[in-house]
């Protein structure tokens, strides 16, 4: 039995229709919502508009907030998506590289199955599966499901 599902949010379309699928098809399982901050695309996914690698400098204090403030966003929104299922959803966010940290939080935290995106790119550029999607499948020790 599923007891415990890790959704990585990054904003994108199919993201937040993995946090919906999960809400639907484990309605007994706690839901943690993983936003990681990639250094290098800290914005990726989750809003076109959110440039936060050169302005501000990456790394300084203006960037982390910006940073915090998205991942703030998407925690709220996630919130909300679980309201309407009646759940609730802890959140958390990490700075890094995202195809390694979803894979270490879900061996660290016992995480029963990972539930995400199968890619974070528009409409305009869908892959079928995005290199964190791949990599994520190949290395979880858990139940991958990607959402198309």
């Amino acid at each position: 039995m599923t007891e415990h599902i890790l959704v990585p949010l990054d904003g994108s379309p199919l993201s937040r229709r993995a946090l919906r699928h999960a809400l639907e098809e484990f309605p007994d399982a706690s839901i943690t919502v993983l936003h990681v901050v990639d250094l290098f695309e800290p914005g990726y996914g989750a809003y076109p508009d959110f440039e936060t690698s050169y302005e501000p400098l990456m790394g300084s204090e203006e960037w982390y907030e910006r940073a915090e403030e998205v991942s703030e966003q998407l925690f709220d929104e996630a919130r909300e998506f679980a309201d309407e299922y009646g759940r609730e959803v802890s959140t958390t966010s990490e700075i890094g590289d995202p195809k390694r940290i979803i894979v270490d939080y879900a061996d660290e935290e016992e995480i029963d199955h990972i539930v995400l995106g199968a890619h974070g790119r528009t409409e305009e550029e869908r892959p079928v599966f995005g290199s964190i999607a791949e990599i994520v499948s190949r290395r979880a020790t858990v139940p991958v499901t990607l959402i198309r």
